[in-house]
């Protein structure tokens, strides 16, 4: 994995085989191959889901097709889009965005539940070139699609995000703890940078073509991020401030059997794996419901929290409602060295009363003012964040390292089958209140 110097021997590829000591690094390079490691893993969570994040803010747009070869110049061209239901109270296309949402993460949700059965049998570098491959496969067919049905190319944004987040938070087992904050934090940037990016040069004139192709160069950053900056993992002590507070923590398995080192996965019996899975579940469980709450509003309730007294046309709108939930996400996710949650149930109750709010005033409509939504979509970013940064750091400080490797990947379940579910009944609710006059 690591391009740092040429004698430096690379991790091997399959988490099975040994890896050759080396001595221990003086404390400069050790400096050095900190801050390798924690950048090389922030720009891994922004590439890995980078793209996901662009198609979601741009399945506005996917569905209303607002694209032909013969008008590239601006977003809004003048072919006619897929028709609204000019009936109903809302500006509804005639399929929600969920379905975009549902592309977008079935796949996902197929390779994290075959992950902790056999995806450690692959090294890790083909896995790493096939998400590459995909992600950048995603924007090209999206970008030259034709119809809603092609648009759904988005599938391979999908297995991108999902085959590359089950890899590398399986990889972070061979690291020191700290670099789940990184991760995080750079799954956060990618939402916000993700979604300003594609807000930003749509506003600019760029026609959603265009801008699809324009990010072409993140693939290529996750590739030299993995084979160019990570460094080889050594033998890691998590040390200091981590050590005491893992020290403090009841284990999630009890195990009388000594701990070994990360890399043994793969040697775990079936039945292992399902004690270790049955003890995740205390953290499993509530980011679920935190994903559910979320994604139900996202891809089920923005495209209906309309307003029409304000400049903002409907694209606009769930462009800026995509931004700002991202941006909570972000900010929450990068602040794991300062708050630091145990109790993850409490973020999805907090997430799901967001959700009861939000429907009502689909429902009623007695919020008066776009941006009232905006404050509680940045709100419910922040919750999101915080739930997933924290329920990760849990589980590493509260597994041992011979099952860390299993515990990351198995966890990678929860956010994809909140998402699903999400998508799934978002669908209805969709059909349901745009038949509403």
């Amino acid at each position: 994995m690591g391009g740092c110097a040429g004698s430096r021997r690379r991790f091997s590829d399959s988490e099975g085989e040994e890896t050759v000591p080396e001595p221990r690094l003086p404390l400069l390079d050790h400096q050095g191959a900190h801050w390798k490691n924690a950048v090389g893993f922030w720009l891994l969570g922004l590439c890995n889901n980078f793209s996901y994040v662009v198609m979601l803010s741009a399945a506005h747009d996917i569905l209303s097709h607002k694209r032909t070869s013969g008008n590239q110049s601006h977003v809004d061209p003048g072919p006619t889009p897929i028709p609204h239901n000019s009936s109903s109270r809302f500006d509804c296309n005639s399929v929600s965005t969920a379905a975009v949402l549902l592309a977008d993460i079935l796949p996902t949700l197929v390779i994290k539940l075959l992950a902790p059965l056999g995806l450690h049998l692959l090294p890790y570098s083909p896995r790493v070139l096939v998400s590459g491959i995909c992600a950048a496969g995603s924007f090209v067919l999206v970008a030259f699609s034709h119809s809603v049905g092609t648009s759904l190319c988005v599938v391979f944004a999908s297995i991108s995000s999902g085959l590359g987040e089950v890899t590398f938070l399986s990889l972070t087992a061979f690291y020191p703890r700290a670099v789940i904050s990184w991760w995080s934090s750079g799954t956060g940037g990618a939402g916000l940078l993700g979604a300003l990016s594609y807000l930003g040069l749509t506003q600019a004139g760029l026609s959603p073509q265009q801008t699809l192709l324009s990010m072409l160069g993140i693939p290529a950053l996750l590739l030299a991020s993995y084979f160019l900056l990570l460094t080889s993992p050594e033998a890691q002590d998590p040390g200091g401030e981590e050590e005491a507070e893992s020290a403090a923590r009841q284990p999630l398995i009890r195990t009388e059997a000594p701990e070994s080192k990360p890399g043994s996965s793969s040697s775990l019996s079936l039945r292992e794996r399902w004690t270790v899975f049955k003890g995740l579940l205390w953290y499993i469980v509530p980011l679920v419901v935190v994903y559910f709450a979320e994604y139900f509003i996202n891809q089920g309730l923005f495209e209906l929290l309309f307003f029409w007294n304000t400049s903002l046309s409907h694209a606009q709108q769930y462009r800026w409602y995509q931004m700002l939930y991202q941006a909570g996400v972000f900010a929450s996710r990068s602040s794991l060295r300062c708050c630091r949650i145990r109790f993850t149930w409490a973020l999805a109750l907090l997430q799901c009363l967001n959700l009861v709010f939000l429907l009502a005033d689909v429902w009623f409509g007695f919020l008066p003012s776009i941006y009232l939504v905006f404050l509680i979509i940045l709100y419910e970013g922040l919750l999101g964040g915080a739930a997933y940064v924290n329920t990760f750091h849990n589980i590493a400080l509260e597994t041992s390292d011979e099952h860390r490797e299993f515990a990351m990947a198995a966890t990678c379940i929860s956010d994809t089958l909140g998402i699903s579910l999400s998508g799934l009944l978002a669908l209805p609710l969709h059909d349901f209140l745009c038949q509403l006059s």
